[in-house]
């Protein structure tokens, strides 16, 4: 995963991250921490949505990349969570690395990234990850594990040893964070909350210390 951040050019430490200016440069730092510590997928996040009627839903995703624009993530558009962000253009994300004893959230604006980006993301790919996106009719009832396994069987068989086009229903979305707010564990229940807002994803951050 690639960011655009040098995050060791400040020492944004437990005691001091309530004094950083704009938020960007702590989540890089902070995701750092967590990749050595969190055994599994310290990339992993809560992504939040809500349905047409407004009934919110909640999975996990992995982050695959983020910079100044925004947190990106990849999906089939026709699964569930592509349909209602496509529907909403709006979501949120939750960070937790429970070994570091740290959160944070995102509330924000989705986006599709470029066709260029998520090219060059699905190619990346494993072979098998690049066939299993045509396979899946993802969030849609399945018969039974062996309609799955027939269905990579033919595209296994289509692709042969050749290319494999990225999918026109499969890409990534960006949440362009309006609100970004870090907490850290505190003895006592005495956490420590800072908040980010801003009014569009070119404005300037506004920074508010909370009440834990």
């Amino acid at each position: 995963m690639t960011h655009s951040h040098d995050s060791s050019a400040k020492d944004l430490t437990n005691g001091d991250f309530t004094e950083v200016a704009e938020p960007f440069d702590l989540f890089a730092k902070w995701l750092a921490d967590a990749e050595p510590k969190e055994i599994n997928d310290p990339n992993a996040v809560a992504l939040a949505t809500v349905d047409p009627d407004g009934l919110p839903n909640v999975r996990m995703v992995l982050l695959k990349g983020f910079d100044e624009r925004g947190f990106v993530f990849y999906t089939n558009l026709e699964s569930a969570k592509g349909r209602e962000l496509m529907s909403a253009r709006k979501a949120a994300l939750c960070f937790h690395w429970k070994s570091l004893r740290r959160q944070v959230r995102v509330r924000g604006l989705v986006d599709l990234v470029s066709d260029q980006e998520a090219d060059e993301y699905y190619q990346s790919r494993a072979r098998g990850s690049r066939i299993g996106a045509w396979a899946s009719k993802q969030s849609r009832p399945l018969e039974s594990r062996f309609a799955l396994e027939k269905e990579v069987a033919r595209y296994t068989a289509k692709f042969g040893l050749g290319e494999i086009p990225r999918p026109e229903n499969w890409t990534g979305l960006r949440i362009t964070p309006l609100e970004i707010e870090f907490w850290h564990d505190r003895p006592f229940r005495l956490h420590d909350r800072v908040r980010f807002t801003r009014a569009s994803g070119e404005a300037a951050w506004d920074k508010t210390r909370l009440y834990p």
